[in-house]
């Protein structure tokens, strides 16, 4: 090849590339139905990253546009269908902050809970996560006790629970492992729905394959290779000599104040 023929290649494909910019550069001042058959054909194609980057375009460029609350929803039932339930979150969080009325926040909401429950494929991941799911679902019950979705998210309340539940079974096992038993006390004790029968329910079957790493919840493969020595797993939780320690703090400080009365009284009668 010779050095002219690589010079026209050279330039021939910077300008191949240069063309291909310049056309993503002309993306905007566009009308909102512009934007907006954009967000839908890139959610027909598969691309939901696209529809948000249109989205953006959208929202910036006609913030008054009849078009966004629509597309706003659609976003967030794409990622809800994509399983990218944060995000369909995030949507929806925004759908009733900004569009919905009476009639479509409950649906907002509704969906907002569904998609945190949705996120937990695995209880035993994300504590916070559970509990804010449960707090969602009981004010969503108290504000719409008439609600079509009522039964559905009353479901999925209950199914929360024994979530928390099971944690907490799987978090006091560990304390027993590590011979923490008024730590693994406490976390039993948490049941906070009474008409529950907690003895009847079973815990969840891990997969096969999790099993290998991460145990059935009550030990693991890799339990020979933890050494039998005191836990700093918690700052909180409480020993038998901690408790000693402290009845005999408390003991020793009844005693000195003890004696200072009586050298109070001492004093006062001399004077």
């Amino acid at each position: 090849m010779t050095m002219k023929t690589k010079i026209i290649f050279f330039f021939s494909a910077a300008l191949i590339l240069l063309s291909g910019c310049s056309k993503d550069l002309e993306e905007y001042n566009k009308p909102a139905v512009y934007w907006y058959g954009k967000i839908v054909e890139s959610i027909s194609e598969g691309s939901v990253d696209k529809a948000d980057s249109y989205y953006s375009s959208l929202q910036s460029e006609h913030m008054g546009s009849p078009l966004l609350p629509e597309a706003t929803m659609i976003l967030a039932i794409a990622h809800m269908h994509f399983e990218e339930y944060l995000l369909a979150e995030h949507f929806l969080t925004e759908y009733v902050k900004r569009y919905a009325n009476e009639n479509e926040k409950e649906f907002a909401e509704f969906a907002k809970i569904k998609a945190k429950y949705m996120a937990l494929p695995n209880p035993r991941r994300d504590q916070a996560l559970i509990n804010e799911a449960i707090v969602e679902a009981e004010k969503f019950k108290r504000n719409y006790p008439h609600s079509m979705y009522y039964p559905v998210v009353d479901t999925m309340a209950t199914n929360l629970y024994m979530a928390e539940a099971a944690l907490n079974e799987t978090i006091a096992e560990l304390y027993e492992r590590i011979d923490k038993p008024k730590s693994a006390a406490y976390y039993r004790a948490i049941k906070p729905q009474p008409w529950i029968k907690w003895d009847e329910i079973d815990r969840a079957n891990s997969a096969w394959y999790r099993v290998w790493f991460e145990g059935d919840g009550t030990s693991s493969w890799y339990e020979f290779l933890i050494p039998d020595t005191q836990s700093v797993v918690s700052r909180n939780s409480v020993s038998e000599d901690d408790d000693k320690r402290v009845h005999s703090d408390d003991k020793d400080g009844a005693k000195d104040s003890s004696n200072m009365e009586d050298f109070q009284k001492t004093q006062q009668g001399s004077n």
